[in-house]
């Protein structure tokens, strides 16, 4: 039977896992033992420095996905390059989605690479990876599609730097703090995660008019301090389990996950003469070539002798129920933040007499309550679940969330905003009361030796599950809006004075350019007319083109996508409940082994 290592903030020792059946010789041990680094000094001292510098790094990293989809209009303007013409939609999604898909497909393989050579070690490296890349981001000297290819492939490097900053934080907390105030730091860590998205939004409105390459430069200063400050505080007090790399489940995973998400991704573009594209040879190819890779890659795991995978972690009920509910949770809310937005951008805001130019500025403003509650929720939550479990927090936080979406469906389009502020708010404190104990419970029932890998595995299901969700939430939106916009659209045209036959090639052009639109901050209207334009009398032209026509026109088609979105997050959220109960009374692996059988090892 494997050996179990005790949490090394208990002992003060670095350690490396071995098998009491197979016990390791002397001398390897001791080179095993010379390759960890040495224990703190002060250990009530290091697991705080510990938790500021992965603080840090998770700010940054999360700071950054979130400041691009502010900026994106500055950006694309900045390289002289329209993202809403067809031929261009390509890369906006990428730029959107890019970042994510990388750290989707390569945390598991850097927290398991942490498992075996320190965690600190590839934690320093995703700092100096990631400022490497912010600095190339903003020299970029090409110009219009060419410009747009080089920052969505210097965006993948940055992302290799955010997935191993985001694969090692939880396993460096994890080992840095005893298992009584592990929630504490995972609320403070999780508060950070969640309110660096909502700074990203306003930092990007604040920065991009000014400069676009502002937005990337703006994380270099921390960066640069990070990599330093994590080089010389940090040290790795964890288990390592030395072992070798398992390639072919590497390359089988990540061929397999990249397939799939960019059939997702290239599935919401406009295909021959329909809305989206799900019908294409190419995205069938990838969705169905990457699901068959995947369940390769599932067999090869079950058969070497080392998987990067480990299948046998879910064997713990609290692992396994933990990821479940945290899969579900993600679909609930990845997709629905970006459809909050184009609500208040391409909706709400113009009505209430913002310029299109400054929508995505005061969206993020607007969405402050949300960060809120979880500022309050999250640190909480997370202290309250070292002394009770993560199963009452974790499940009554997805109950609220999901209540709370169900409460935004029955809002009005044009909604009073005490009344949205208030649901926000509401939103925020039960994802609060989520995340963070959930995460807890999750880290908590890991091997000492597996938490690397483990935490991986955690932040791979959360980051596809949030590709996943805004493939299956923008899919709802076009159905919505292609059920009815076409009428609706010709209808309003006519009646100020276009002709039937322009009206209807307008109507009938597919809804996602709209629907990016009012993500990106930009009135369509006049890109839609053209030419139509100079054929209109000055007063149409200006009402079809301001700040009244086009919200109002597609309030109604969107409402009835809006409906079908908070339907699929309010299952999600109920599911995860679900599954997150089932998990279990509290459970932390080697002080109680009455929660779910171990894996071997």
């Amino acid at each position: 039977m494997a050996k179990s290592a005790v949490p090394t903030q208990e002992t003060g020792k670095t350690q490396v896992a071995h098998n009491d059946a197979n016990p390791t010789p002397p001398a390897l041990r001791a080179k095993q033992t010379r390759r960890g680094s040495r224990a703190p000094k002060h250990p009530e001292r290091y697991k705080w420095i510990a938790l500021s510098n992965t603080t840090l790094g998770v700010l940054m990293a999360v700071l950054n996905s979130s400041i691009v989809l502010i900026a994106l209009p500055d950006i694309f303007r900045g390289i002289g390059l329209n993202p809403l013409t067809p031929a261009n939609t390509g890369y906006l999604l990428w730029m959107l989605m890019g970042f994510m898909v990388v750290t989707a497909v390569l945390v598991v393989s850097l927290g398991r690479l942490g498992d075996m050579y320190g965690r600190v070690k590839m934690f320093n490296l995703g700092f100096f990876v990631f400022t490497i890349f912010s600095i190339l981001l903003s020299i970029t000297w090409f110009s219009g599609a060419s410009a747009a290819m080089y920052l969505i492939l210097i965006r993948v490097g940055q992302g290799v730097g955010g997935a191993l900053l985001m694969a090692n934080s939880s396993a460096i907390l994890t080992d840095a703090f005893p298992s009584d105030q592990r929630g504490l730091a995972m609320g403070i860590n999780n508060v950070a995660m969640i309110a660096g998205s909502f700074i990203g939004l306003v930092l990007g409105g604040v920065l991009a008019p000014v400069s676009w390459r502002l937005v990337f430069l703006v994380s270099v200063p921390f960066g640069l301090f990070g990599t330093v400050w994590s080089y010389l505080k940090l040290r790795d007090t964890g288990v390592r389990k030395v072992s070798h790399i398992d390639w072919w489940g590497n390359i089988t995973f990540a061929l397999g996950l990249v397939m799939l998400l960019i059939g997702i991704t290239y599935g919401l573009l406009p295909y021959g003469g329909h809305t989206m594209g799900w019908t294409s040879p190419f995205v069938l190819t990838m969705i169905f070539g990457g699901v068959a890779i995947l369940i390769l890659f599932g067999f090869i795991e079950t058969k070497v002798k080392e998987p990067m995978f480990r299948i046998p972690l879910f064997r713990i009920r609290a692992f396994a129920a933990g990821n479940g509910a945290n899969l579900l949770a993600s679909l609930s809310r990845g997709g629905l933040m970006f459809i909050i937005i184009m609500w208040l951008q391409g909706i709400w805001l113009p009505q209430h007499g913002y310029a299109f130019s400054v929508t995505p500025l005061w969206a993020g403003i607007y969405m402050l309550p949300l960060t809120v509650g979880f500022l309050i929720a999250g640190p909480s939550s997370g202290f309250l679940a070292d002394r009770y479990g993560a199963r009452p927090f974790a499940t009554g936080g997805l109950i609220v969330a999901g209540v709370s979406f169900i409460l935004l469906e029955v809002l009005p389009v044009n909604f009073s905003y005490i009344d949205f502020g208030a649901i926000l708010f509401l939103t925020g404190l039960g994802l609060g009361m989520f995340g963070a104990p959930n995460l807890t419970g999750i880290m908590n029932s890991l091997p000492p030796d597996q938490r690397g890998a483990g935490a991986g595995m955690t932040i791979t299901f959360m980051s596809s599950a949030q590709v996943l969700s805004i493939g299956i939430f923008f899919t709802l939106m076009i159905l919505g809006l292609a059920s009815s916009l076409p009428g609706t659209m010709f209808r309003g045209l006519v009646a100020q004075g276009v002709s039937a036959h322009v009206a209807t090639k307008i109507s009938h052009l597919p809804p996602v350019g709209s629907l990016f639109a009012s993500f990106l901050g930009y009135n369509p209207m006049g890109a839609l007319l053209g030419k139509t334009i100079h054929h209109l009398p000055h007063s149409t032209v200006r009402y079809l083109t301001g700040r009244s026509f086009f919200p109002r026109l597609i309030s109604g088609p969107f409402g009835k996508g809006l409906h079908e979105a908070f339907d699929f997050a309010v299952v999600a959220c109920f599911v995860g409940a679900v599954s997150s109960f089932m998990r279990g009374g509290k459970y932390i692996h080697g002080q109680d082994e009455g929660q779910g059988s171990e894996p071997s090892q």
